[in-house]
């Protein structure tokens, strides 16, 4: 089975909607099907106003409509409502070819920390380029019941995954006081960086990351430590050497850092919203209070242990089989003549159940 993903976030970017991609199709090639992209990289791209660091794609129709064809695929995914995914969905109006989204970034809010524009507005476009997809994919039961209840409709969950081979406990000393509060993102006035920076804590703060306020929060508080960004293994140290992850967002549909704290070893402390509410939950990993500081010293009490054990959950495999799994039950796509070498719904759950179970 080949499935096309069209995205506007991709590579050399560094933030959640990325890696997801990046790490649930790889995981999806033990399932026997088949991941490519459509990305800003086969087109010219500009720098997004007021955010040098992210670029957007000026694509056309005629190439968008090339790449599809070479990509010959059994299904189209269109991860992200920029304009890729404006163009992709076109075609796919156009050529009567059904589709599935998903939804990653509250762009409501963020659009209205940095412009004057009405949040309503940004839910009635939001709503409106989802419409028409089968399956509009959200990565918890909360994100997914708040959709339905602005009028999404066909929303299904792709829960997210860990690379615990990559985030795991080890011994790393950065030589700083403890205890080591740490922060990893996009860098950036949607994150709410300063209800951490804000704290009067003991040790240290660390902020991993880039984006458009890194150079104002740093000088506004020059007793933290801001790394910049980090990936791989680096990013993996700066975790295993860190006594606490302070999540301060409030408006993150998952936050995949959250999974990578947890994978190496580390408590959580966070406000008690929407996205970390959906990944803790109730597990013992993890402190939610709207005094963050509270949330910071109580965290410093959670075991190790626990934090492994819940992450373990938590894999790429499952991720992948779920995406498959929410695509292959689009009614009708294995009967569109328009989707080259289509197989049946059956054949292909069955085919990807099986190896989603056998034994690594």
């Amino acid at each position: 089975m080949r499935i096309l993903i069209a995205t506007d976030a991709w590579h050399p970017q560094v933030n959640g909607v990325v890696r997801t991609l990046s790490m649930m199709a790889d995981a999806a090639k033990n399932l026997g099907v088949e991941i490519s992209f459509l990305t800003p990289q086969s087109f010219r791209t500009f720098a997004m106003p007021s955010y040098p660091d992210l670029r957007l794609a000026l694509p056309y129709q005629a190439k968008i409509a090339r790449l599809i064809a070479d990509a010959r695929p059994n299904s189209i995914h269109i991860a992200t409502e920029g304009p890729i995914g404006v163009l992709v969905r076109r075609y796919c109006r156009n050529q009567r070819l059904p589709f599935t989204t998903s939804f990653h970034t509250r762009f409501a809010e963020y659009v209205s920390a940095r412009a004057p524009v009405p949040e309503s507005w940004i839910w009635a476009a939001l709503r409106a380029f989802h419409a028409p997809s089968q399956a509009v994919m959200a990565a918890t039961p909360a994100l997914a019941t708040e959709l339905r209840s602005r009028g999404f409709r066909n929303v299904v969950l792709w829960p997210r995954g860990v690379d615990m081979s990559l985030f795991h406990p080890r011994t790393v000393n950065l030589g700083l006081p403890r205890p080591v509060f740490l922060c990893v993102g996009r860098v950036a006035v949607e994150k709410n960086l300063e209800a951490f920076l804000d704290l009067d804590l003991p040790g240290t703060k660390l902020v991993v990351g880039e984006g458009p306020a890194r150079a104002s929060l740093a000088r506004k508080y020059p007793h933290a430590l801001f790394l910049g960004a980090r990936q791989g293994e680096e990013l993996a140290e700066v975790y295993a050497a860190a006594d606490v992850f302070v999540f301060p967002s409030k408006t993150d549909t998952f936050g995949l850092v959250l999974l990578e704290a947890l994978a190496s070893g580390l408590p959580v402390a966070a406000f008690p919203v929407a996205g970390p509410r959906d990944v803790i939950g109730t597990a013992p990993v993890g402190v939610l209070n709207d005094d963050l500081r509270a949330a910071c010293l109580s965290a410093l009490t959670i075991l190790p242990q626990a934090c492994l054990e819940f992450a373990g959950k938590h894999t790429w495999v499952a991720s992948a089989y779920s995406f498959v799994e929410n695509i292959t039950n689009i009614r009708g796509i294995a009967q569109n003549g328009d989707l080259e070498h289509a197989i049946t719904r059956r054949s292909v759950l069955e085919s990807v159940r099986e190896k989603a179970t056998m034994p690594s």
